[in-house]
């Protein structure tokens, strides 16, 4: 991969010198910025390596996680980056992480229509200034189509529509309420007890799936609107009335937010018409920092 954007900060000593190593390797490196400290750190680091760097400018969307907090911070801020021997301004990233798990599509295109005037703002005050931005990046799966059609953005970070978990399909993503997009993550887990009359019990808990996204859909191997209740680390159970389970029954579950379950793996198992076809590594698991 020649192009990438590293979506928050990169501040510490050492994981600025990772970030410069990197930008020697590939044709096209962009890191955000929000903190005129960070910029001068990696105005130092990029100076003492001797290769440019691109940065760019974050604007905080309302949610105080990173971010420059007003137009006028983020002039300041593109105007040290500008100001630096050996750093670029790129453009402005803008996402409205809070708004993307909005389920009415009404309500969500109302949400982002609103945060998208205060962005438009913000590039208006940079232009002006005479800093164009080359690129406006955000968005995501739940706006993705809402973003497209206000226009402010020039780049969409969506994502999650690869897999579509549970958080996303509980969205109307298109405003008719239809499916744009298939889910294609699943953990697949096996019933080890099934001694209770219409109960049995999986092994899956809470090391197999983020939980932060609510409960799991059960998608095969079990009656539907089968329920799924953790029951522990390792543990799940799964309730159907009038449905009797046996151990080693295979079960298939949707998961509820697919980036932290993702980062539980080791491999995706990949399966066509029900065959296992390939194994593919998650070669970034563990290594969120």
């Amino acid at each position: 991969m020649q192009n990438i954007l590293i979506t928050s900060p990169v501040v510490t000593p050492q994981a600025i010198a990772r970030l410069i190593a990197l930008n020697g390797k590939i044709s096209q490196l962009r890191v955000v910025a929000d903190n005129p400290d960070n910029v001068d750190a990696l105005a130092a680091a990029t100076k003492a390596a001797g290769r440019a760097l691109d940065v760019v400018v974050d604007i905080d969307p309302g949610i105080r996680r990173t971010g420059v907090p007003s137009a006028e911070a983020a002039l300041e801020l593109t105007q040290r980056i500008a100001a630096a021997e050996t750093l670029r301004f790129a453009g402005v990233q803008y996402y409205c992480g809070a708004q993307q798990h909005i389920e009415s599509y009404a309500d969500r295109r109302a949400a982002i229509a609103d945060r998208t005037e205060y962005l438009r703002g913000v590039v208006e005050t940079l232009s002006r200034a005479g800093y164009v931005p080359e690129v406006i990046t955000g968005g995501g799966t739940g706006t993705h189509r809402i973003d497209a059609e206000l226009g402010v953005l020039t780049e969409l970070q969506a994502g999650s529509y690869v897999f579509m978990d549970k958080q996303y399909n509980d969205c109307d993503l298109d405003g008719g309420g239809g499916k744009p997009f298939e889910t294609s993550l699943f953990v697949d887990a096996h019933v080890i007890s099934a001694n209770s009359s219409s109960m049995a019990t999986i092994d899956a808990g809470f090391k197999a799936l983020s939980t932060d996204g609510g409960l799991p859909v059960v998608m095969d191997g079990a009656p539907a609107g089968a329920m799924f209740v953790f029951m522990g680390d390792e543990h799940g159970a799964l309730i159907a009335p009038d449905h009797t389970f046996r151990i080693g029954d295979h079960v298939s579950l949707a998961v509820p937010h697919c980036d932290p379950t993702v980062n539980l793996y080791e491999a995706y198992h990949v399966v066509r018409d029900g065959a296992l076809i390939d194994i593919w590594p998650v070669s970034a698991r563990g290594r969120s920092r």
